[in-house]
């Protein structure tokens, strides 16, 4: 299969939806949330979680989740455990094994971390790139992009017109769901907040700030390669990279902290234990 280089999710904008074959369960309280989203399209935090939580469920069904064991899991974990919650969020995180380059977060707090990002980004990197995850979940932007979703799409009416009784909801509006919140991407101005709130991320925890400009700049290369029309595609309404690797530099160098980033070292294995070293028997000679 070719790869693909998607420029989407929480940094890159876009809620990745594949086919779904089975009917969605969402429970009553979810469904409520549905319901309430059809008066006024003022989905509260708590009815878009509900929501994304589902989809993710089932997204994670879908997708070849790395198990606690396995290398990417572990690096993961390593990374960025001691950041899955804070002021005002609480985050759950996974890696797919999907070589195709991207990231997403939803209103629930799930943050999804493709195997591919993690092969061509070190921790540093990784983590400016999680910091922004961590900012449109923080910032409500997830949340947004539900109601967004609700607004344009069909499935309304016709998740008002059933009996309050039913607690599911089919493929066909699930899928509805899934490509309106692609197509519904983050503003301009969204990304923008998120870029700063993974600066301060970093900076606050003491990480290497710079490295979120090499994030930034890593992306800008490879919209100069063979996908640069697919990639051109997704950035057409949020700043492209090279702006906001720019921008990143900027603020660095504003704060007295900018030094040109050099790459870690990458390393998605197991870790190999270290190896005990034999002890030796001290022998005596006999006078």
């Amino acid at each position: 299969m070719k790869k693909k280089f998607i420029i989407s999710g929480a940094l890159f904008a876009a809620f990745s939806f594949t086919s779904i074959h089975a009917q969605i369960n969402f429970g009553e309280k979810a469904l409520g949330a549905v319901q309430k989203g059809v008066a006024g399209f003022t989905l509260s935090n708590a009815d878009a979680a509900a929501l994304s939580k589902e989809a993710v469920v089932k997204l994670d069904a879908e997708h070849q989740v790395a198990p606690a064991t396995d290398g990417y899991a572990i690096r993961l974990n390593r990374v960025f455990g001691k950041h899955s919650a804070g002021e005002g969020y609480t985050l759950n995180y996974k890696v797919y094994k999907v070589k195709e380059v991207n990231a997403f977060a939803t209103a629930d707090g799930s943050v999804r971390v493709y195997s591919g990002l993690m092969d061509i980004m070190d921790d540093n990197e990784l983590l400016a790139v999680i910091g922004h995850e961590i900012g449109h979940v923080a910032n409500n932007d997830s949340r947004d992009a539900m109601r967004a979703a609700y607004q344009k799409e069909a499935l309304i009416d016709g998740v008002s017109s059933q009996s309050a009784k039913i607690t599911s909801v089919t493929d066909s509006q699930l899928g509805k769901i899934g490509s309106a919140l692609i197509d519904s991407k983050h503003s301009r101005k969204q990304e923008t907040e998120a870029d700063l709130f993974a600066y301060n991320f970093l900076k606050q925890n003491g990480y290497n700030i710079n490295a979120e400009e090499s994030a930034f700049r890593i992306l800008a290369k490879m919209s100069e390669g063979t996908e640069a029309s697919f990639i051109d595609q997704m950035m057409s309404s949020h700043p492209d990279s090279k702006k906001r690797a720019d921008d990143a530099k900027a603020r660095a160098e504003k704060d007295g902290l900018y030094k040109p980033y050099v790459q870690q070292k990458i390393v998605n294995t197991v870790p190999v234990p270290a190896k005990k070293a034999k002890a030796t028997k001290k022998t005596t000679k006999k006078k």
